[in-house]
């Protein structure tokens, strides 16, 4: 067969394939074509360069960040830039330890080491909180019904461990640890009563081997909710027993700094403290008992503080007093609470819209629209005159 010939008959093979099949390959074509328009483009993230700094003016302004349960990177790098922007120098973030070590020795840190890029690379402090057990070190019984908080006396070792490999990883970087988020409710405590020498025996398991990891590292106990749930209570213990109980157990000994909780609630920011009353300077009850115990001097971190200004919620407020309460706690704290090395805000961002009243509590929407408060923070981080500018005052209460 001549190349002559073999060309005529793959030409006419081509020809009676085309004529048979063709709508069905102009079909594919199609399909292939309107499905690739209908793909999101990947979005490539790339980090600034030079590597940011917050230029604000005050340095106590911190707010906590929900960047674990991202999954695109942009988002947590435009979230970071809007921290860096608002003038806030310090996120809290939750690391939980079943996300991370999901089998015994092995590590996943993809999740961990982008946010912490993000925050170094837009000049952020990181105080990671630590919480959140894995199956395999939560009891295997079958009648035993656990939660992810749930963390057996049996498993404070290996937590230790955890925390420990964490602290050694980002030393320098991560220099400040918060050891379990509101052990005081018994939700935090996995449905179980809340017991402070039990948490105390938790903080000593883990003070030692964490400093051995990074002698800078400042461990942070509490993060207690405020609550005035009594003894014997089915769901938590008053921050405050609950503190004093700490100290009696002999917990100064294996921390370094206290984080607490102190939201407004409905009641304006200046409202005395009162052990029946939950409000914003409820913090000074705790500061009371430090110093009865001689840690007075003990830094003190308000890792999670905030009013809502959902409409339909019974602690809400309005959206001006949420504005003016929020800004009268950072100049009290500025004014009055010397030990106080941030206030935190709760929250900056949800990864996932709540549809309920916890979306009232963030700075910044799901989908990036910026509320009044973000940029009353901004003016007030950045020291700019703001009153009678960006809210309309609430009535003198």
């Amino acid at each position: 067969m001549t190349w002559k010939t073999f060309l005529l008959e793959l030409s006419g093979f081509a020809f009676n394939f085309i004529r048979q099949y063709g709508i069905w390959i102009i079909r594919i074509t199609l399909l292939w074509l309107v499905v690739g328009s209908l793909s999101a483009p990947g979005v490539r993230v790339i980090l600034e360069n030079p590597s940011q700094e917050v230029d604000a003016v005050r340095d106590h302004v911190c707010v906590h960040t929900r960047l674990i349960d991202e999954v695109p990177e942009w988002v947590m790098q435009r979230s970071l830039q809007l921290v860096r922007e608002m003038g806030a120098d310090t996120i809290v973030e939750f690391f939980p330890w079943a996300y991370i070590e999901r089998e015994p020795g092995q590590y996943s840190w993809g999740q961990t080491d982008k946010i912490i890029r993000h925050a170094e690379n837009q000049g952020l402090r990181v105080i990671a909180r630590m919480g959140f057990v894995p199956y395999w070190a939560r009891p295997d019984e079958v009648d035993d019904y656990t939660t992810l908080n749930y963390l057996p006396d049996e498993s404070y070792d290996e937590f230790a461990d955890f925390v420990a490999v964490f602290a050694e990883r980002y030393a320098g970087t991560i220099d400040h640890i918060i050891i379990w988020n509101e052990p005081n409710l018994a939700f935090e405590w996995g449905y179980r009563e809340p017991d402070p020498q039990d948490y105390v025996r938790l903080l000593q398991a883990v003070y030692e081997p964490v400093h051995e990891a990074n002698p800078d590292v400042t461990i942070l106990a509490g993060a207690l909710a405020p609550t005035l749930e009594p003894e014997g209570s089915p769901n938590g213990l008053m921050d405050t027993l609950y503190l004093e109980q700490m100290y009696a157990a002999g917990a100064s000994d294996y921390f370094d700094a206290l984080s607490i909780h102190t939201y407004g609630f409905t009641n304006p920011t200046l409202q005395d403290p009162a052990d029946d009353r939950l409000n914003f300077r409820r913090a000074e009850l705790l500061f009371d008992i430090m110093a009865e115990y001689g840690d007075s001097e003990t830094p003190v971190f308000i890792t999670e503080s905030g009013w809502n200004d959902h409409p339909r919620w019974t602690h809400a407020v309005r959206p001006s007093q949420r504005v003016q309460y929020t800004i009268n706690a950072f100049e009290y704290v500025e004014e009055n609470w010397t030990q106080v090395e941030e206030l935190c805000i709760w929250a900056f961002r949800y990864p996932t819209p709540a549809l309920s009243y916890p979306d009232n509590f963030t700075l910044v929407s799901t989908d990036f629209q910026i509320s009044p408060l973000y940029y009353a923070i901004q003016a007030y981080a950045h020291g700019e005159e703001q009153e009678g500018t960006l809210w309309l005052s609430p009535p003198t209460e």
